[in-house]
């Protein structure tokens, strides 16, 4: 049986079903070349993120750590270097090394044997003080800058809020913010202790405290903002704005300065010790004293190197010049009694290794081996004058010597890094460094760096002397400065502590 109407029709609906299913096809195929195509985006946005930055960002990062550059831009932004990290935390053990037990051994051979304790219980004393002060206000107020003030910090850090391992990048980029903050803690402690030789075995434990706790707020926190915070108004190097551009790698006048010239007015004020100049008054203990010199000179590393806040070249500067003065000093010292007296004495060549590191401290990563040769000739002979010379013309009670060799070696210091400074060890000083601004390339050529540094002079100076006597006539009048003639006669050690430093 024939069906005619299939004969054309059957064509047209094969025709249709063709058309009908060719579209749909194609969709799929366009389908599956997409899904195909995200598929392979997700594989390289994948490995992107399992590789994380580009070579050049971590060849960028690799070359600012070695260089001891802003890492800003790198895949290292906002981390701590372990090398540069690490040298500072020994560092600042070194610094807290010369206090404790450095200081206390050199200070404590130095006075009599019913004094010895009373020199100890004052280091540790100052230790704690100044511990607590740091943590509370004290870095805020040295190392902010909240206040936009040239004089004081800033609010942002008291109880060390947000002091964490990050570095604080106004001061250090490899360095985390905490170890910087401790170690420069440090150098709070060391300071107010340096003040113990000017007034040792005459003034009250508590009335020490005191001074120390007034002292801190009045001369160091401002002081060290001045020299040393990001907006300080004698911070030559990393303030553009700084009023007085003066440099002071490792506190010539934060440290040495302030504590010495305070300490001549507060030994002036306090008066002399029962009996002085009638009685003898000679160091109970050289062996001591030699031990205690031993452990300042190996502190001081720590103290003038540890002052780059890295592991860089400046600090290998410092470290050399650090021990050429100091050595050239000691033996400078020992060569002038040997020539006056016809003898050289242990106490001698002590003195002289003090105040070499003293002199060459606001130098330390500023000059040469040729400026530190000179530095440790002239710190050896200017403190020597003062101490064996001019103490004696004067006839004020300096019982430890702190104002021959800290004020007038930390005075003589400021003043020949201005002569002495060359932009050949510190990029700091080079025009075309990162301390254009400042000018101080200049300053350096033309003479107005040695201008300077006599300004910072002065202002240390003069605040020094100004709160150091208010705050010691303020004490005075109200708990009283010293003990009694009797109790000073007897000794601070039972006194003030009710122990006694040998039982023999």
């Amino acid at each position: 049986m024939k069906i005619p109407f299939l004969r054309g029709t059957l064509p047209v609906l094969f025709a249709g079903l063709m058309l009908m299913v060719a579209p749909s096809g194609t969709a799929n195929a366009q389908t599956a070349d997409s899904a195909a195509v995200a598929a392979d985006s997700a594989k390289v946005d994948s490995a992107a993120a399992v590789t994380g930055p580009s070579l050049e960002d971590r060849i960028k990062g690799l070359e600012a750590y070695i260089n001891n550059t802003d890492p800003a831009g790198s895949s290292v932004t906002g981390v701590a270097g372990p090398g540069h990290n690490g040298w500072m935390m020994v560092s600042a053990a070194l610094v807290l090394f010369m206090t404790l037990p450095g200081l206390a051994l050199f200070y404590g051979g130095l006075v009599r044997r019913k004094n010895v304790l009373s020199v100890l219980a004052q280091c540790l004393g100052i230790t704690g003080l100044v511990t607590v002060l740091w943590w509370a206000v004290g870095y805020s107020l040295v190392f902010g800058t909240s206040f936009s003030s040239p004089f004081l910090g800033g609010s942002e850090f008291f109880f060390l809020k947000d002091v964490g391992s990050a570095p604080n990048t106004n001061y250090a980029y490899w360095v985390s913010q905490n170890v910087f903050s401790m170690f420069q803690m440090m150098f709070a402690i060391i300071t107010p202790a340096l003040i113990i030789g000017a007034i040792a075995e005459r003034m009250k434990f508590s009335a020490l405290m005191l001074f120390v706790f007034g002292w801190m707020f009045l001369v160091y926190f401002p002081l060290a903002h001045m020299v040393w915070g990001a907006t300080g108004f004698m911070n030559g190097v990393w303030n553009s704005s700084a009023a007085i551009p003066a440099i002071d790698f490792a506190g010539g006048t934060v440290v040495h300065m302030s504590s010495g010239w305070s300490a001549l007015i507060l030994a002036i004020i306090l008066g002399k010790r029962v009996g002085f100049g009638k009685e003898s008054m000679a160091p109970h203990n050289m062996v001591l004293v030699m031990v205690g010199t031993g452990m300042l000179w190996v502190g001081w590393y720590g103290f003038n190197a540890g002052s780059a806040v890295s592991a860089d070249g400046i600090a290998a500067n410092a470290f050399m010049t650090t021990t050429l003065a100091a050595a050239i000093a000691s033996f400078t010292w020992g060569g002038l009694e040997y020539i006056i007296k016809k003898k050289a004495s242990v106490l001698g060549f002590c003195s002289g290794a003090v105040a070499g590191l003293v002199v060459i401290t606001p130098a330390a990563g500023f000059v040469d081996t040729t400026g530190s040769v000179i530095i440790g000739v002239l710190a050896g002979a200017i403190p020597f004058i003062a101490v064996v010379k001019v103490k004696q013309w004067l006839g004020y009670d300096d019982a430890l010597d702190t104002f021959g060799v800290h004020a007038v070696g930390g005075t003589l210091g400021a003043i020949l890094t201005g002569l002495l400074a060359t932009p050949a060890v510190n990029a700091n000083l080079v025009s075309e460094g990162y301390a254009v601004p400042n000018g101080l390339a200049d300053l350096v050529t033309n003479g107005g760096l040695v201008v300077a540094q006599l300004k910072a002079v002065g202002l240390t100076l003069l605040l020094s002397v100004v709160a150091t006597a208010v705050l010691a006539y303020a004490i005075k009048f109200t708990l009283g400065l010293r003990p009694t003639s009797d109790e000073e006669r007897q000794g601070l050690d039972t006194i003030d502590h009710g122990e006694e430093g040998y039982v023999l």
